[in-house]
């Protein structure tokens, strides 16, 4: 895009606002770093120097926000007022109701409100799944035209599949926390094992809090809790394992699936949140996320053959590709909608 004069304007400079350096905050960053000043942002509680978040957005021409939540209001706020662009990454806790499992914060009260304040406030709004963008209809009374659809961008890091014979090995990836139990199926999982004690099931994420004594209690000699590891150690992992199960109550996307199938993983998953959009037909899907059905459907995923592998593999690197998030992103802000 050039002026008048045929000289193409310096790109938008950026302040990325999040609340935890996910793994898929830190691709959004680097993507955007390949042709952006990025300036991050980490707003990990309600606290907040306000004139400090004001001079960062006064000095960059757009605030991008992953999550409509306490640390993107005052910033979207703000961009509204100086006349600065503003996108706001939406999909997750902030467009969830689910009041059984205590998820979500379109189950009412504060938290209700200020999210739904937060994507008035922001510009453009953009989900990684058509599941959040019906989400947000639904659940928080956003126009479905106001919102884009991007999915993730999963870069491949193995190159191709280890041609070593796969272990009888089952995975699950995500921080272990009380939420997660039930959120993630990190319970239903473990208990999993039980049915199948040939079988090592193989629990991967940081122990936040007390659930992973609970998660010890009744695991039995099968299962492995790793704690938090390494990238590497978590290539090992998704390299070794045969099947990924990923038992969720909600998803809005599924980085991990997505991950685990890069490495030629069978995928096991519930029909919820966007998992049947990263999964496509390349896995078993569940019916229930009991023990038994999580079990069932473990035995029937080590039975695959390669070419099935393959397929995974093949459609993760066919439609979640990073190029195709990055230009998504600079056909976003190259057009109106994001600017005052």
């Amino acid at each position: 895009m050039s002026d008048t004069n045929g000289n193409t304007p310096p790109r938008p400079t950026i302040l990325l606002i999040h609340n935890g350096r996910t793994r898929f905050v830190e691709l959004d960053i680097e993507i955007l770093r390949q042709r952006h000043q990025v300036t991050e942002l980490h707003m990990e509680s309600r606290r907040l120097n306000p004139l400090t978040v004001a001079r960062k957005v006064r000095s960059h021409d757009a605030v991008l926000g992953w999550f409509a939540s306490w640390h993107t209001f005052f910033p979207m706020l703000l961009a509204r007022v100086l006349h600065r662009g503003s996108i706001l990454i939406i999909g997750g806790y902030d467009l969830a109701n689910l009041r059984d499992i205590g998820y979500g914060h379109q189950r009412g009260g504060i938290r209700k409100w200020l999210s739904r304040w937060t994507m008035d406030l922001a510009r453009c709004l953009v989900t990684n799944a058509e599941f959040s963008r019906e989400e947000a209809e639904r659940n928080a009374g956003i126009p479905i035209d106001r919102i884009h659809v991007i999915y993730h961008g999963v870069p491949d890091t193995f190159g191709s599949l280890q041609p070593a014979p796969r272990n009888r090995m089952v995975l699950s990836v995500g921080n272990v926390d009380r939420a997660n139990l039930l959120r993630k199926g990190h319970e239903p999982f473990v208990r999993a094992a039980a049915e199948l004690p040939d079988v090592e099931f193989v629990l991967v994420g940081n122990h936040k809090d007390e659930a992973i004594h609970h998660l010890r209690a009744i695991a039995t000699p099968n299962v492995i809790f790793t704690g938090r590891v390494s990238d590497s150690e978590l290539l090992y992992y998704y390299g070794k394992a045969s099947v990924y199960v990923q038992a969720s109550r909600h998803e809005g996307f599924g980085l991990s699936v997505a991950e685990a199938m890069l490495a030629g993983c069978i995928p096991v998953v519930s029909k919820c949140g966007a998992l049947p959009e990263v999964v496509g037909d390349c896995g078993i899907y569940l019916d229930t996320i009991d023990p038994q059905a999580i079990a069932k459907s473990v035995s029937e995923a080590l039975e695959f053959p390669d070419e099935a592998r393959l397929n995974a593999r093949t459609r993760v690197l066919r439609e979640f590709t990073i190029s195709r998030r990055q230009e998504s992103f600079e056909a976003l802000l190259e057009g109106p909608e994001p600017w005052p």
